[in-house]
């Protein structure tokens, strides 16, 4: 086991069918594929001027939501981002309604009333994509503490970016979860730039030291590689499961688009993003390992490429096509009876 404070890079290994079927891994690939294709249309569709709000893409980042959650079922919880999307299709949650909430349409997942930032399916354990930087580490406290009590042997995911790292309360729930000893994993998607401004100076220390600093375990992987964000999840969910506490995973990844859609990423360099494209992209990681591996055929990975095109398109549509709330929907779900 990787003691306090040792960084634990997820590294190549020799893959096998032994734990990673081909059922599993084409489902792991699909939603993966699911989220990439969602976020360029979603990208097409909002500079349309059909999709309301603002919009913060997940594109790019899809072997590190898929690779964690792949270790979860609908017992665990997840606390999200601004850039929610991805982890909420990562957890399970419905695509038809996902794409009727970015569209304010009634048959969204929240009625249509939460829009991009505010995606929730409390039944797959996907507590909200969340508009405050930081908010979500201290929700993730609570759904650990009350897996912790009633004993249900679940474990929440805390996701936030390297600006939501350096937030106060997610440093109080490093605190609070080491204290208390809560099945939790927080997860640093470090994209690189908190809106704008570079993680490479902006972040004191490393992340795994700070996980040191409270006693934590800390690793960093490489978040382009599905395999690699999967083993190292598994270690601290598993640890988190057996009752030895909480975890920080340092995922270090890009997104391609900016911080939100409209973003003109003068910041970045004019040929960083192709770059990330033409070499870290990781559909194209995961085809190469899988297929080089021989545990999925090239022909399987194309028929999930159209299906989920396929897909995409129908829940375009659908979202188009649904009603907006009415006025009287004004007052629902304000409040909620115990």
């Amino acid at each position: 086991m990787t003691g306090v404070g040792e960084v634990k890079r997820g590294k190549a290994r020799k893959l096998s069918n032994e734990d990673l079927s081909p059922e599993f891994l084409l489902d792991c690939y699909e939603r993966m594929v699911t989220i990439r294709n969602f976020e360029e249309r979603v990208h097409d569709e909002f500079a349309k001027g059909d999709i309301p709000g603002f919009v913060h893409l997940y594109a790019g980042e899809e072997a590190s939501a898929v690779g964690i959650c792949a270790n979860l079922t609908d017992r665990d919880a997840i606390a999200s981002t601004h850039r929610g999307h991805g982890h909420s299709i990562a957890k399970g949650c419905d695509v038809d309604g996902m794409m009727k909430e970015l569209y304010g349409k009634r048959g969204g997942l929240c009625g249509g009333k939460g829009g991009s930032m505010h995606i929730a399916d409390l039944s797959k354990g996907m507590m909200g994509a969340n508009g405050i930087v930081g908010g979500g580490p201290p929700l993730a406290c609570g759904a650990a503490l009350t897996a912790k009590t009633l004993k249900t042997g679940g474990v929440a995911i805390a996701f936030v970016g390297d600006g939501g790292s350096n937030q106060g309360t997610t440093l109080e729930s490093y605190n609070l979860a080491k204290i208390w000893n809560l099945p939790v994993v927080f997860v640093v998607e470090d994209n690189g730039y908190a809106e704008a401004t570079s993680s490479e100076w902006s972040v004191g220390g490393t992340q795994v030291g700070r996980a040191e600093g409270f006693g934590m375990i800390g690793s960093e992987v490489d978040g382009f590689d599905f395999f690699s964000v999967y083993d190292v999840a598994r270690d601290a969910i598993d640890r988190a499961r057996k009752g030895l506490g909480p975890s920080l995973l340092h995922v270090r990844l890009k997104r391609f688009y900016g911080h939100f859609e409209g973003d003109a990423m003068t910041y970045r360099a004019d040929d960083e993003v192709q770059n990330i494209r033409d070499e870290n992209d990781s559909l194209k990681i995961f085809r190469r390992k899988a297929t080089e591996a021989k545990l999925l055929a090239a022909s399987d990975l194309d028929a999930v490429d159209e299906r989920v095109a396929r897909l995409i398109d129908e829940v375009v549509a659908a979202a188009e096509a649904d009603a907006f709330p009415t006025e009287s929907d004004l007052l629902t779900d304000v409040y909620i009876r115990y």
